[in-house]
């Protein structure tokens, strides 16, 4: 990260504590707790555009292509005078962001309302922060389409990831569903990450789960109220946790 000028050594006053989360592969993800520097930061109002609305738009199309920006928010420079917030050490190394870490609360806000400025205005483009889609009825309009569009993020200096981009398909996958012709449906190894999850132990996996759920509700007849068992075991103070049969069959 020093070597690709992603960091630079610091003085600041501020420091946050590193975590190393561990990844599926077995190696462990760089982290920063950034928890405290949240809690004083003053909230970005930028609206985020809700899934569901974006998906909808999609109804119509027949080609598709989606393009993920490479490591994304390190692609936006932080201002000089806020690089001290982001400090962080190791061993007796004291460091700083140049760009804008992954972990800050105003980072998704932040993002968004670059990429929406990047591409405004560009019919058959939707982007929800770092993910981009680009949809259209005819071959020919989806050439114009990622003409404009990869001509708007080269002038803004951004990168795409090409190994994580979906270029003219009949169905992509987009923000956890399946898009294609005849509609949106979940994708299927999120549904089995749902069908698959254990029975939770704690209140944590409870609610856990149910965001889990919640995501794919829109496929789900009467979710609120299936979900009425699980939501009241997370209401008020709970002396102690007891799954009951009612919370296993919801």
């Amino acid at each position: 990260m020093l070597d690709r000028g992603l960091i630079q050594p610091s003085n600041s006053p501020w420091s946050s504590p590193i975590v190393l989360a561990p990844k599926k592969d077995g190696d462990y993800r760089f982290c920063v707790d950034f928890r405290r520097v949240n809690s004083v930061t003053k909230k970005d109002a930028q609206p985020m555009p809700r899934i569901d609305d974006i998906l909808d738009q999609l109804g119509g199309a027949h080609y598709f292509s989606t393009l993920d920006l490479a490591s994304g928010y390190w692609q936006v420079p932080l201002r000089e005078e806020d690089r001290e917030k982001t400090a962080f050490s190791v061993g007796v190394d004291h460091y700083e962001f140049t760009v804008m870490p992954f972990g800050l609360t105003n980072a998704s806000a932040t993002f968004q309302r670059m990429m929406g400025n990047v591409l405004k205005g560009i019919k058959g483009c939707l982007v929800f922060i770092d993910d981009i889609i680009i949809f259209s009825e005819t071959w020919e309009e989806h050439q114009l389409i990622l003409k404009e569009v990869f001509s708007r993020i080269r002038a803004a200096g951004l990168k795409v990831k090409r190994e994580k981009c979906q270029f003219a398909q009949e169905s992509v996958k987009f923000l956890g569903h399946v898009v294609s012709a005849r509609g949106t449906e979940p994708d299927p190894s999120k549904v089995e990450a749902v069908r698959d999850f254990a029975t939770p132990s704690s209140l944590t996996e409870v609610r856990a789960f149910i965001g889990m759920a919640s995501y794919y509700r829109r496929f789900i007849k009467n979710f609120a109220d299936i979900a009425t068992p699980l939501h009241d075991m997370t209401k008020g103070s709970q002396p102690e946790f007891n799954w009951t049969p009612l919370a296993d069959k919801s």
